[in-house]
């Protein structure tokens, strides 16, 4: 089966159509969302519309700290970027949306792979896998040869070498990697929503769990009409120019 990872969508429609319709030219069987569905962009409901009803069909979907900002309280450890858009969300999304963020699990386990937004070791206090010592605990916790985060927007790999010490490489895209099961792996599927290294194409990665491999993926997509939904929307300037820019 192949399975499409996709994180940090952060309410962005248009990067969600593209990626989603480039996972299915790929054969994908099965869809992952590892959080942060929303904040940021302008089309929180939409993209929830769109996700939901997968996640009611099969799709695997877990919280991220953006979503559960949206579900009320205080943001003060965010942007103050992040902290408008968060506000502006709450008022944009109905019950029925809100019903369906407050049903995500902070992790979820599917056969051989664990999905958390971001880190197996610490789930509900948001910490970044920024380190290989913070992907050895992530690994450690999770027990899973696979192990798939998102929170970081920058796609990596990690694996487990010698006593369990873990090392790291940036994957090439379009390239499947070999996930051997000796070892242990944690990829961070990066964003699909909102670039951070500056490439604004979208990002997401396919498991292919018949031949054991990853592969990372970036998709163009419109970015200019997502760019200005955002200013239509009122929301700050910086979350328009970091769709353009990529970072």
């Amino acid at each position: 089966m192949k399975i499409a990872v996709l994180s940090d969508i952060h309410s962005n429609l248009e990067a969600l159509l593209a990626c989603l319709a480039h996972a299915r030219y790929q054969g994908a069987e099965q869809y992952v969302f590892l959080g942060d569905l929303l904040g940021y962009g302008a089309d929180p409901k939409a993209c929830l519309e769109i996700i939901a009803p997968m996640v009611s069909a099969g799709a695997v979907a877990v919280m991220g700290n953006h979503d559960e900002a949206v579900l009320g309280g205080l943001c003060e450890n965010m942007s103050f970027a992040a902290r408008d858009a968060i506000y502006w969300t709450r008022e944009q999304l109905g019950q029925p949306e809100r019903d369906f963020i407050q049903t995500l699990p902070l992790v979820a386990r599917k056969g051989n792979g664990f999905y958390v937004h971001a880190s197996a070791a610490f789930p509900g206090r948001w910490t970044y896998i920024d380190s290989k010592i913070a992907a050895a605990k992530c690994m450690q916790a999770s027990g899973s040869p696979l192990t798939f985060v998102g929170h970081v927007h920058h796609q990596t790999l990690y694996y487990t070498a010698g006593a369990g010490a873990a090392q790291v490489f940036v994957p090439v895209t379009s390239a499947a990697i070999p996930v051997s099961q000796h070892r242990q792996w944690l990829a961070i599927a990066g964003s699909v929503g909102q670039q951070r290294d500056g490439n604004p194409a979208a990002a997401y990665l396919l498991h292919d769990q018949q031949r054991e491999t990853l592969t990372f993926f970036r998709v163009p997509y419109d970015y200019v009409s997502a760019a200005g939904k955002i200013r239509a929307a009122g929301l700050p300037e910086r979350l328009a120019r970091r769709l353009e820019k990529g970072n």
